[in-house]
């Protein structure tokens, strides 16, 4: 499994901006928008391409078009933030949800949602997610994925922990992890130290 920590001067400016504890949530809803588009173009920046000839004002050019369209699985609630960079750039994509509610006594997840369909044939399909920490939700989500006949499972979150990255690579389901970030640990209560909160009540305002 590889992990693509995307090294940029923005991303880092924006990573730092969203960890920030005076962020408000428009400013963090916004921020996380803004560092999704980085992170979901180099998840995807080796998308497969057909040649096509195009007609220009002045002549025919020897043009591409993508072969294929990713299916974006944003993990609600936090993962919505990221949904619009994605479709700003893949607006034929196809959306399935996965809805995983964290139980705070076992600290696994509860799925309660699931659209993504079956039959997808080996579509790549892209789990949403601005915090990778116990990996929990995210091996859940490309279970079903995996059993829905995805083909290419890829993780783009704004922030990992060491833990659920080995998490996710013991899986076996998932080809790459891209991030902008591996903080130091796991806290007792499964959030990533240091961290961004919760991304959910950052950007909807629910504690």
């Amino acid at each position: 499994m590889e992990v693509l920590i995307v090294d940029h001067p923005v991303v880092a400016e924006k990573l730092t901006n969203i960890r920030l504890d005076a962020t408000s949530n428009a400013s963090f809803r916004q921020y996380l928008h803004e560092i999704s588009v980085f992170l979901i173009y180099e998840a995807l920046r080796d998308s497969s391409l057909d040649q096509i000839a195009v007609n220009t004002p002045l002549g025919q050019s020897s043009s591409f078009t993508l072969v294929n369209q990713p299916m974006f699985v944003p993990i609600l609630r936090a993962g919505l933030g990221m949904l619009d960079a994605g479709l700003l750039m893949f607006p034929d994509a196809t959306v399935g949800f996965v809805g995983a509610k964290r139980d705070e006594e076992t600290l696994l997840p509860e799925i309660y949602l699931n659209t993504i369909p079956n039959g997808l044939d080996g579509t790549r399909v892209v789990l949403l997610d601005p915090a990778l920490a116990t990996g929990g939700s995210a091996k859940q989500s490309m279970q079903l994925a995996a059993n829905a006949g995805a083909g290419e499972i890829v993780i783009v979150t704004v922030l990992c922990s060491p833990e659920g990255i080995d998490a996710i690579e013991k899986s076996g389901l998932c080809s790459k992890v891209v991030t902008a970030g591996v903080d130091e640990r796991l806290n007792d209560v499964g959030f990533i130290y240091p961290g961004l909160g919760d991304a959910g009540d950052r950007q909807f305002g629910v504690d």
